[in-house]
């Protein structure tokens, strides 16, 4: 028998939202869904450094060793399955919840057991479809450290604990519906500041991952055979600059809005400026007009810098 031994890890766990029902309406289909959703799920995690311990029904336990990368996961899964359900229909969907805590737990050969386990499915179980929520734990560690918003859910009730565990919706555009809040909202609540945060800069429901990229590539299409068509009619003219340009600075914000990694507002100015500048020079007359605009641009994200780090040291 192998040795007991304690750790502190981050655990992640999930579930599908409506599993009996999906199964009693298209068995074959849900098991072959679910496989394919869980496949990605597992790809995810292993690219932020987590490990799937087990997979059960239509569950799903990994552990991380960074609690900041358990969140980027998490929000990473959601997304990729917001785009796989986008294509299908709305009573076929397969919605996972996901529930993630930090804490010490039991550990035995691969699997690891114990309170902090149990904290987190409790945590999956009060996630919204398509949600994450997470523990005063995990929330301590990423605050300050990920460009998303969070909502304070009140105090959870969980077995074995005695206060309940204070719990954090992570908000990941507007595609979940919020999670029920509870009745009683007594315990630790976050900072005014905090909470009225930045939205995550997600993609919302109408533009889920995958149909976010296909809409990129039809831009980068629609640019080439515009260009293409100019070349092949050639008077003397390059007339495609202005509609390729529009395109490109309209690919170059949907991908600004799908990065969670920057501030919306710093890239979106960043993005302003580098427009000017093409407009510029593509109706050059010998004039660098764009430096004042960009100035005012400049500016601005300058302040929107040092908001944000005041933001963050008042936070700590």
């Amino acid at each position: 028998m192998s040795d007991t031994r304690r750790k502190l890890t981050t655990i992640f766990s999930a579930d599908v939202q409506g599993y009996s029902r999906l199964m009693e309406a298209d068995e074959e289909g849900t098991l072959s869904t679910l496989k394919r959703y869980r496949d990605a799920m597992a790809r995810l995690i292993e690219a932020h450094g987590g490990r799937v311990i087990n997979t059960w029904g239509d569950g799903l336990l990994a552990e991380f060793p960074s609690v900041v990368e358990a969140v980027r996961a998490a929000i990473d899964v959601q997304n990729e399955l917001a785009g796989y359900n986008a294509n299908r229909a709305a009573e076929a969907r397969m919605m996972f919840r996901i529930g993630i805590n930090l804490g010490d737990v039991m550990v035995e050969g691969d699997d690891i057991y114990g309170d902090g386990v149990n904290i987190a499915a409790r945590l999956q179980a009060s996630a919204a479809p398509g949600g994450v929520v997470i523990s005063n734990t995990v929330y301590d560690q990423v605050r300050n450290k990920l460009a998303v918003g969070f909502e304070f859910l009140g105090q959870l009730p969980v077995k074995n604990i005695e206060e309940g565990v204070p719990s954090y919706a992570v908000r990941i555009g507007e595609q979940s519906e919020r999670p029920e809040q509870p009745s009683q909202q007594w315990g630790r609540q976050p900072p005014v500041q905090e909470a009225s945060q930045a939205r995550a800069p997600m993609p919302p429901a109408s533009m889920p991952w995958g149909s976010r990229n296909r809409t990129l590539g039809i831009l980068g299409v629609v640019a080439l055979g515009l260009i293409a068509i100019n070349l092949l009619s050639w008077e003397g003219e390059f007339w495609a600059r202005w509609p390729a340009f529009v395109l490109a600075v309209t690919a170059a914000s949907l991908w600004l809005r799908a990065n969670s990694h920057f501030d919306r507002t710093i890239t979106m100015l960043a993005l302003a400026g580098l427009t000017v500048i093409g407009i510029n020079l593509l109706s050059w007359h010998g004039e660098f007009w764009a430096r004042w605009p960009l100035l005012g641009l400049a500016i601005a994200a300058g302040i929107r810098w040092a908001m944000r780090q005041r933001a963050s040291e008042g936070g700590r």
